[in-house]
């Protein structure tokens, strides 16, 4: 009997606080995919790493034995200060003359810097302009937000909302699998035109690249994960591209349209009824009361719309369709049928 109630007071609590143990499962899972990725990427990467710590280990030593002018001591500390530059974005090879601060580079780092992508191939020199990075950054990246956010919401109506409306109307589907299959077909288009096109163009574009390489750069540029690796033309001479300025601002361009692609369509995804039922798991209750009544409120207002008064030009079509005219009879409730009383 004692098992019995435990086990019946069990119950009850879990159904009450079926929102907090959902929210606790969110916590675990979450903590055991990152601990998991850790693993795998430590068991891929860590032989790599290894690897090429012994490859330049051997190319030093067969460096100081060739040129026994030259001390351990020296070398080392020209190579501290040639990786310190390089982590600046500052190269002291012979064939690299490109700038980092002309305007279009600039507006390159600014559009990285307030997308919060960040490669951090070039980064401040001076106090000063680490001082006002904070500023511009403090103040820009709330504005880049809000601006995106409206831009965003804006094509919604446009690309999710008219679409899906029509598409329902006219092929009484349910909403919430059409809004699946528009989900889906908006994230394949956004896909092959974002991701796919671009990374062969950057094929042809980078000569160091293969089509994986250049994939990569392009998912983590637009899902502004931005590590850096991988950056377009910091590796092309004058004779490769005779227009590394325009390239910048090209690229630029495309980073700044497709990170607003990439919202569209995760804000698209977002508002699936299916991804709102998920959401609404880990809500608090009173949350979830407050959700379901706005959603009721709107399913009812949308029923109780007045019925819509036919236009003369449906009118007109409808007595051409059917070839004779039928009298016409005001909508219950107009102001006509209220004067004719």
């Amino acid at each position: 009997m004692v098992r019995g109630c435990t086990g019946g007071a069990c119950l009850r609590f879990i159904e009450g606080r079926k929102s907090a143990v959902y929210f606790g499962l969110l916590i675990v899972a979450y903590v055991v995919y990152l601990l998991v990725g850790a693993g795998i990427f430590s068991v891929i990467e860590q032989p790599y790493e290894d690897a090429l710590r012994q490859e330049l280990r051997a190319a030093r030593r067969d460096f100081l034995s060739n040129n026994t002018c030259v001390s351990d001591a020296r070398l080392e500390e020209l190579l501290a200060r040639t990786l310190e530059a390089n982590n600046y974005g500052v190269s002291i090879l012979g064939n690299d003359t490109r700038r980092n601060w002309d305007f279009v580079s600039s507006l390159f780092f600014t559009s990285t810097v307030l997308t919060t992508t960040g490669y951090g191939h070039t980064v401040p020199l001076s106090d000063g302009g680490k001082a006002f990075c904070i500023l511009y950054s403090l103040f820009g990246i709330p504005v880049t937000l809000f601006f995106l956010s409206a831009v965003v919401q804006r094509i919604m109506v446009v690309v999710t909302r008219h679409p899906l409306s029509y598409f329902h109307r006219r092929w009484a589907m349910s909403k919430s699998n059409l809004a699946a299959i528009h989900a889906t077909c908006l994230a394949l288009i956004i896909i092959l035109l974002l991701v796919i096109i671009p990374a062969w163009i950057f094929v042809t574009l980078e000569k160091d690249w293969n089509f994986l390489e250049s994939l990569y750069f392009c998912f983590i540029s637009l899902t502004t994960i931005g590590l850096g690796d991988y950056v377009p033309g910091e590796t092309q001479s004058k004779e490769v591209n005779p227009h590394p300025q325009f390239y910048r601002l090209a690229i630029t361009v495309y980073l700044l349209l497709g990170l607003v692609c990439v919202l569209v369509v995760m804000e698209t995804c977002w508002e699936l009824p299916h991804m709102r039922r998920l959401r609404q798991r880990f809500y608090e209750e009173n949350y979830q009361e407050l959700d379901s009544e706005t959603t009721n409120i709107i399913d009812h207002d949308q029923m109780n719309r007045p019925p819509s008064i036919p236009s003369v030009l449906e009118q007109a079509a409808s007595i051409r369709q059917n070839g004779s005219s039928s009298p016409y009879t005001p909508a219950p409730g107009s102001a006509a049928n209220g004067k004719l009383r």
